[in-house]
């Protein structure tokens, strides 16, 4: 391992970077391997941040492609269409940071989920996919994400709390707003994962709180996991690894994550629900375990403490199955120096 110093946190040396993306870093992961070097996976990165690895560049698909690049991905997170489950939601008095779970919804009961005009797959604009592939340096590929998954858009669309009344008073209506929003889904990523720049597939949708499941098991069972299966499958038909984005805690379901949806890899994980450390040991000979250095950690640990746990990380994981980066995404709050700190565990360490 080597020491940490001032110079790994230096943003200069990621902008000069000249380390080549290699997609296949990550195919190796996903399959529980040991890729050539260690190998860094990011959901999103803050448009403050992205600036300053990329540069001054205007086109927002160009920015978002060079930020990865310079960072050190052999990928670049898209959302390549304007598909979308309009709703009334919206971010509370503190702006874009925070979304009321029962705040804006506008699907009620029988009569106003019939008169919801459905956005459609085919009606929308795909062309963003080919405009990262003109732009990616070789080697890169896309991890195409959806505009949220099945579970959230039911819960935007519905209501937290209308939607737990709804499973007790019309679980009809429940199913029908779960098929209407799942065979959406399942269209966008056959769109998407057809693609041939596109490597990955990502379904991002927040399934828990801190302590269990927004809904029970057995409702997660009967009207969220047979729709991500159907989504997965998609993936899986066109050779592409499926790699799912979740908060909360998920104990009670893994085995429907691993075994009925067959997700490659998992996303997503807090130190006060269960350690990155801790999950790869419990689960990680299943299922490739992504990111996961906690954003809380990230954001009020120093620098040096920040490196060493990723590099013992690193260490930890050495045999496979495994790629850095943080518990869930890089707000903007996290100091930029801590996330270099972290990237910089896989930039200047090798596997021997």
């Amino acid at each position: 391992m080597k020491p940490f110093n001032k110079e790994m946190i230096d943003p200069g040396y990621y902008r000069n970077s000249t380390r080549k993306p290699d997609i296949n870093n990550l195919l190796q992961v996903l399959r529980r391997k040991r890729p050539g070097r260690p190998t860094l996976f990011e959901l999103f990165l803050n448009e403050p941040l992205a600036e300053k690895l990329a540069g001054p560049i205007s086109d927002p698909i160009a920015r978002n492609i060079e930020s990865f690049h310079k960072a050190g991905y052999d990928y670049v997170t898209a959302l390549p269409s304007n598909f979308a489950f309009p709703s009334g939601q919206h971010a509370t008095s503190e702006g874009a940071k925070t979304i009321s779970l029962s705040d804006g919804f506008c699907i009620t009961d029988r009569e106003s989920f019939e008169d919801y005009q459905w956005m459609e797959v085919g009606d929308s604009d795909f062309s963003a996919l080919d405009a990262y592939a003109e732009q990616m340096p070789d080697g890169m590929k896309m991890m195409v994400v959806g505009p949220c998954g099945v579970l959230e858009n039911v819960i935007s669309l519905a209501g937290y709390e209308n939607l737990c009344m709804m499973l007790a008073d019309d679980p009809e209506l429940v199913q029908d707003l779960f098929d209407h929003v799942g065979s959406r889904l399942v269209q966008y990523y056959e769109k998407c994962v057809s693609h041939e720049a596109v490597g990955i597939q990502m379904i991002n949708d927040d399934w828990g709180f801190k302590t269990q499941t927004m809904l029970s098991t057995d409702q997660m069972r009967e009207y969220v996991v047979p729709w991500h299966k159907k989504i997965a499958e998609a993936g899986h038909r066109y050779g592409k690894p499926v790699v799912m984005h979740s908060c909360g805690n998920l104990e009670r379901v893994y085995d429907d994550i691993i075994d009925v949806i067959k997700f490659d890899g998992k996303h997503s994980y807090e130190d006060t629900i269960i350690p990155v450390e801790d999950a790869y040991e419990r689960y990680g000979g299943r299922i490739a375990i992504m990111g996961g250095i906690d954003v809380d950690f990230l954001c009020r640990s120093e620098p040096e403490k920040i490196y060493n746990r990723c590099t013992a990380m690193l260490e930890r994981t050495r045999n496979g199955g495994y790629a850095l980066g943080s518990g869930n995404s890089v707000p903007y709050y996290v100091p930029h120096e801590n996330y270099y700190a972290m990237i910089a565990a896989a930039h200047f360490n090798v596997y021997d």
